[in-house]
């Protein structure tokens, strides 16, 4: 029976773990951008950050694959799909524009949001393969490894994602690999509703702190939207009165 305004208040914690680590994750980038971490970090070449930030960015994809699985489960038709769809497009939009102004030379032309909300509708036309998206998930994630072209290497085509070289941009979630990853989630949730429903729906561990998580996992494009203008905004006050 399809779960009708059920919530799985794991997912929504899981989530909220990663808007958490995100967060702090932004945050040392904006003070190291300010030049208040001595000695400065370098975010694209060192594996201390360059590996938070593929973890962030899978935990992420992997939760909006499962997200899909639930939604598909409870019934969800295209028409709500598409007004959900359109909030995502929308925020990344303004992404884009808010980018070009701060950081002209490395906007964001297919960041995070851009590649979410082209992978949410390749997920949903795909999610009648079920078993079959582990292996089509895997090849996804290993095609970039084998095959690039310099075609790919421009603006107009990066977001396919077999460049040669990476862009300079201050974000960038091409499809491949990173469709691949969402696939996974979704297959993952499609199998634990059918198999292990109890694994999303069981109590939360440790209440008090997965209960704050779960409210924050619900919240997810907002807190993307926010947390950013917000942290760079106090740090741009707290250098002025400095």
């Amino acid at each position: 029976m399809p779960l009708t305004a059920e919530r799985f208040d794991r997912l929504d914690a899981l989530r909220g773990l990663a808007i958490v680590w995100m967060v702090a994750f932004h945050f040392a980038f904006d003070l190291n951008h300010f030049g208040w971490l001595q000695p400065p970090q370098r975010f694209t070449q060192d594996p201390l950050w360059t590996t938070q930030r593929t973890l962030i960015v899978s935990l992420f994809l992997l939760c909006a694959g499962a997200g899909q699985a639930v939604a598909l489960h409870a019934g969800m038709g295209w028409p709500r799909f598409w007004r959900r769809w359109a909030q995502v497009a929308g925020c990344a939009v303004l992404v884009s524009a808010g980018s070009a102004l701060m950081f002209p030379r490395s906007w964001i032309s297919f960041g995070v949001l851009h590649g979410i909300a082209l992978m949410l509708v390749a997920a949903r036309l795909l999610a009648p393969l079920r078993a079959g998206l582990w292996p089509l998930g895997a090849l996804l994630v290993a095609l970039p490894h084998w095959v690039q072209h310099p075609f790919f290497d421009s603006r107009l085509t990066n977001w396919v994602g077999l460049v040669t070289r990476k862009p300079v941009t201050e974000d960038y979630v091409p499809l491949l690999p990173w469709l691949g990853v969402l696939l996974w989630g979704l297959a993952a949730g499609q199998w634990l509703l059918a198999h292990r429903r109890a694994v999303l729906s069981g109590p939360l561990p440790w209440p008090a702190l997965g209960r704050r998580l779960a409210w924050l996992g619900r919240w997810p494009l907002l807190v993307y939207m926010l947390h950013q203008p917000l942290l760079i905004g106090a740090l741009t006050a707290v250098q002025a009165l400095r």
